[in-house]
């Protein structure tokens, strides 16, 4: 389907990363903090990809129109930077996919919505990332996804058409950059859906549920 295709791009959290862990873990001690008991960690699971939006609403109920939001914000990325990868690992299959896209010489790197406050040290601690060509983060460039701006960008420092990359992804506005993009897009359904469970109406060109299965899509030997 990609058989053209000479660079692979992915989101990070809920396609490449399971960072949900260490996200419910750090949103779920403001709660402690406040003497507050700990939620299911399978509530904060759903809302992983939403980052400290979607982890705020969980635990306290409120939302970025809050005037507490922003303080709320700072609280929980102090906590969340004390456990980075602590309980952080690459979803089953991704280090046997990436391995396969360097031993055929497909160049490939990340896209995501993480400032880079957080995704620096990530993926400078995870091996996993130790051949990853490009690194664009939600702050690399004046838009954050579904801009197609930062897939652009990558493109662009790989010196690579972006007709001639596919983004993998797990939420619709991965998919939104990708079309906008003019790239290839792979909704990644293994991810952090939540309650976003429509993938179908995203529109990408092939659906995933696995990390290998992404494999056969590119057509390589």
């Amino acid at each position: 389907m990609f058989s053209n295709a000479r660079a692979v791009l992915f989101d990070l959290d809920g396609t490449l990363i399971d960072s949900a862990p260490d996200l419910g873990l750090a949103v779920d001690q403001l709660r402690i903090n406040r003497g507050l008991p700990s939620l299911p960690s399978g509530l904060y699971r759903a809302v992983a990809g939403s980052g400290a939006r979607g982890l705020l609403r969980v635990a306290f109920g409120i939302t970025p129109e809050d005037q507490s939001y922003l303080q709320m914000c700072e609280e929980f990325y102090l906590e969340y930077e004390k456990r980075l990868t602590s309980s952080t690992y690459p979803f089953d299959g991704v280090i046997e996919l990436i391995s396969s896209l360097e031993l055929h010489g497909l160049t490939w790197g990340v896209v995501t919505n993480k400032s880079m406050r957080f995704t620096d040290p990530i993926t400078q601690q995870m091996p996993l990332f130790i051949g990853a060509s490009v690194i664009v983060s939600g702050d690399t460039t004046p838009h954050s996804k579904p801009h197609p701006e930062p897939l652009l960008e990558a493109a662009r420092r790989l010196d690579i058409a972006p007709e001639d990359c596919v983004y993998v992804g797990d939420d619709q506005r991965d998919i939104i950059a990708g079309l906008a993009a003019n790239m290839g897009t792979v909704a990644a359904t293994y991810g952090y859906l939540g309650e976003k469970n429509n993938v179908a109406a995203w529109g990408a060109h092939v659906s995933i549920d696995s990390p290998l299965d992404l494999w056969p899509l590119l057509n390589r030997a």
